[in-house]
Parts: C-alpha cells; sequence; structure tokens
C-alpha cells in the first residue's frame, strides 16, 4: 500500500525510486491482498494487478539510500540483514509523527477489512509531512 502512495506522490516527494518488499515475505511471490487493492481504489491509487511481493534483497542496501520499516520486528530484520558497507539508512515509516499515539504500522492481513484503511489513513498521514522532515534523507525509498 505504502509503494502505490509513494509512487503516484514520488515527484513532489522527491523521490526518484520507491520499492517494497518483506523482511518475512514468502520466498514464493504473492499479489496485492484483494482488500488492500480495494482500499487503495476507493482513494484514488493505482495499483499494477501484475505486482507480486518479494523478500528483501542484498542489492536492496545498495540501490535505495532510505529503508523504512513499518514495524520495530521488521526493523530488526533490516538491521540484521544490512551489509556493514551500505550506506542505506534504517527508520521506521512512522518515526517522528506526532499525534498518532503509535510509531508503528500494524499489520491489517489477519484483521477485519477496516485495518487496511486505518493503515492507508497512517501511510497517506506519512506522506503528508514528507516534505518537512524525511527529504532530509535521500531519493530512492524501500517502504
Amino acid at each position: 500500500m505504502a509503494e502505490a502512495v509513494l509512487r503516484l506522490r514520488a515527484g513532489e516527494l522527491g523521490l526518484t525510486g520507491v520499492a517494497s518488499a518483506g523482511v518475512f515475505a514468502s520466498s514464493r511471490a504473492h499479489p496485492v491482498d484483494k482488500r488492500a487493492l480495494a482500499v487503495l481504489e476507493q482513494r484514488g491509487y493505482g495499483m499494477d494487478r501484475r505486482w507480486r511481493s518479494r523478500k528483501v534483497s542484498p542489492e536492496d542496501f545498495d540501490t535505495h539510500d532510505l529503508i523504512l520499516a513499518m514495524d520495530r520486528q521488521v526493523l530488526r530484520g533490516l538491521r540484521a540483514m544490512k551489509p556493514a558497507v551500505s550506506p542505506a539508512r534504517l527508520g521506521l515509516f512512522l518515526a517522528g509523527m506526532t499525534g498518532l499515539g503509535l510509531d508503528e504500522v500494524p499489520d491489517p492481513y489477519y484483521g477485519a477489512g477496516s485495518g487496511f484503511v486505518h493503515v492507508l489513513d497512517l501511510i497517506e498521514a506519512r506522506v503528508h509531512t514528507w516534505p518537512r522532515d524525511v527529504t532530509v534523507f535521500h531519493k530512492s525509498v524501500t517502504a
């Protein structure tokens, strides 16, 4: 979901590339969750129906300047995978956000469809504040 939102807004955010990958993703590629796709489409975000999940690869740490995790468990996984010589910065997607009462994006997969609406709300809130506090990082992001 974050990839779809960031891709649409990449130009205005100063991003030259956007990708998404999972630390704990299956080795088998899966399509976007139908509930996520429905919520994205309701808000006007396009998502290629051919999109498939993928695992984070060592090359991601060379390709992207900033890699953002949705929660602390994923961030720990990224830190464990990051090559010592990689210049990539790691952080939480919601780091520095105020007024939300949380700094992690919950995984909506095992919950009700409304969880996907909540996650998209959080992603949009983060993107709305992006120009003020995240562009100090670099040009390409993986979320």
